[in-house]
């Protein structure tokens, strides 16, 4: 594509390390992306010319990857592109070599210029508001969050409420005759459900899919201060990495500093990632004395190495310097998310915990690289992560990689937020000195769901497609 330094590396340094079933990056360097806009843009009208056809496309997609691939010698040799009915097939078939390794669980993919861009810089979505998981144990399906202006929230569903049918189909038979996927076939764009509420109560609601932008800090319960025992700690919830999430972290961290505080929950259990600029940006609101020092390094094929790059705290006015930090995380925990915690181990060592449970194991990025007159942007994995210690490489998750970890349940009981719930409860014991029960090291099982179990107790995973296709799919695991 013959990007420069304003070009490609100034995408790659906003890229998007998702990992939720297949992750993304941002849109294209500034200077040539589209105006921001409220709500997703319809797609270019394709042009009528063979320059999108099917075949063109796919010829432009192996081109991309032979040239930005991070894994070259993962590539798929000799496939003829008359054998594939979608670009995304033939994508899928070129890096299955590297899917197969476990290094690139569809991270590699073709999505909408227009969507992703309304997603990252303005939270633009549609659907009903809410990310749901399941039980592993019972089947049963639960809300895990709710959005605030959208349709389910409104409708009076909330984290904890129970799913039990969707369109006069019990949730139970859809879980029995076709597990998780047919539940998710069963969203509609209009659905009416029935739920029952947290105070035990069933009651139906229709709900229909409508735009909406998605907040990455809730105002309900996604920053906070919480008083433990005399002790003043500083709680903050980040659902996505995207632009939109600049102002409201630098007010989280001015409102922290402003009350002295100096230990720290950040709570990640359901970021699938994000944007790299804006994982920078939350590494810098830690870093007050680190200025200068290394956060990270992005580093390309041999072939690239040219764009490679080493990314230095860079101290904000409202940045604060915490001596302990409990990150909670779970198996929906990915890239961007995984990049903040493994940038601060060299740096807190023992004086950080991971606590829930494994996180998903995405060291890698993408690029994205695009094709305006067909709206086809293609997120390539094209770049690898490490820390200021050259810790990299953690595709089975992180508990093995942070020094001290604290297993915990998700209780689905109790809000976001609320002292009481058992991940914040694990995390203000690791603050206060007190014991935990280390994280077992077994990988995440996907980035939809909790990953490591805990005890005896099942975890719920989130509920996610088998193959995601839209950028809420991608970014919010569980999220419908």
């Amino acid at each position: 594509m013959g990007l420069t330094r304003t070009g490609l590396t100034a995408c790659c340094l906003a890229a998007l390390l998702t990992g939720c079933g297949g992750d993304s990056g941002n849109g294209p360097a500034p200077s040539s992306a589209p105006a921001p806009v409220a709500t997703p843009a319809p797609s270019p009208t394709p042009s009528p010319s063979a320059h999108c056809s099917l075949r063109a496309r796919q010829e432009w997609a192996s081109a991309q990857l032979q040239e930005w691939y991070l894994f070259p010698d993962l590539l798929a040799a000799g496939l003829d592109p008359a054998a594939y009915s979608t670009v995304e097939d033939y994508i899928d078939a070129l890096v299955q070599p590297a899917r197969a390794l476990g290094r690139d669980r569809y991270f590699t993919y073709l999505t909408s210029i227009a969507e992703e861009n309304a997603y990252y810089e303005q939270g633009a979505n549609a659907g009903f508001g809410f990310r749901l998981s399941y039980d592993t144990g019972t089947s049963r399906v639960f809300v895990s969050e709710a959005f605030e202006g959208a349709p389910a929230l409104a409708a009076g569903i909330d984290r904890g409420a129970e799913l039990l049918e969707i369109q006069s189909v019990s949730v139970a038979s859809l879980m029995a005759s076709g597990g998780p996927q047919a539940v998710i076939n069963a969203l509609g764009t209009s659905v009416v459900v029935i739920f029952r509420d947290t105070t035990g109560v069933d009651r139906v609601a229709a709900l229909n899919k409508r735009e909406y932008t998605l907040d990455p800090v809730s105002d309900r319960y996604g920053a906070k201060v919480i008083r433990d025992g005399g002790r003043s700690v500083g709680y903050l919830n980040l659902r996505t990495f995207i632009d939109t999430a600049e102002p409201v972290l630098r007010a989280a961290f001015a409102s922290f500093k402003a009350q002295g505080v100096t230990e720290l929950i950040v709570d990640l259990r359901y970021n699938g990632g994000g944007l790299i600029s804006t994982a920078e940006l939350m590494g810098n609101l830690l870093a007050d004395g680190r200025g200068g020092q290394v956060f990270e390094r992005i580093a390309y094929r041999d072939s690239k190495a040219s764009e490679n790059e080493t990314y230095a705290f860079q101290v904000q006015p409202e940045s604060i310097a915490p001596t302990r930090i409990a990150f909670i995380g779970t198996g929906s925990t990915a890239s961007a998310s995984e990049l903040v915690i493994n940038g601060f181990i060299p740096y807190l060592g023992t004086s950080m915990a991971l606590v829930g449970s494994n996180t998903y194991g995405k060291p890698v990025g993408q690029i994205a690289l695009d094709r305006p007159a067909c709206d086809d942007r293609l997120r390539v994995v094209a770049l690898k992560i490490e820390n200021a210690a050259g810790q990299g490489e953690y595709y089975n998750g992180l508990a093995t990689a942070v020094p001290v970890t604290c297993a915990a349940n998700d209780d689905l009981s109790r809000q976001l937020g609320d002292p009481a719930e058992a991940m914040i409860r694990a995390s203000l014991d690791f603050l206060a000195g007190r014991s935990c029960t280390a994280i077992s090291a077994r990988a995440g099982a996907s980035a939809a769901g909790a990953g490591t179990r805990v005890g005896t107790a099942p975890q719920p995973e989130m509920l996610v497609p088998e193959k995601p296709r839209s950028t809420l799919e991608r970014e919010v695991p569980g999220g419908y």
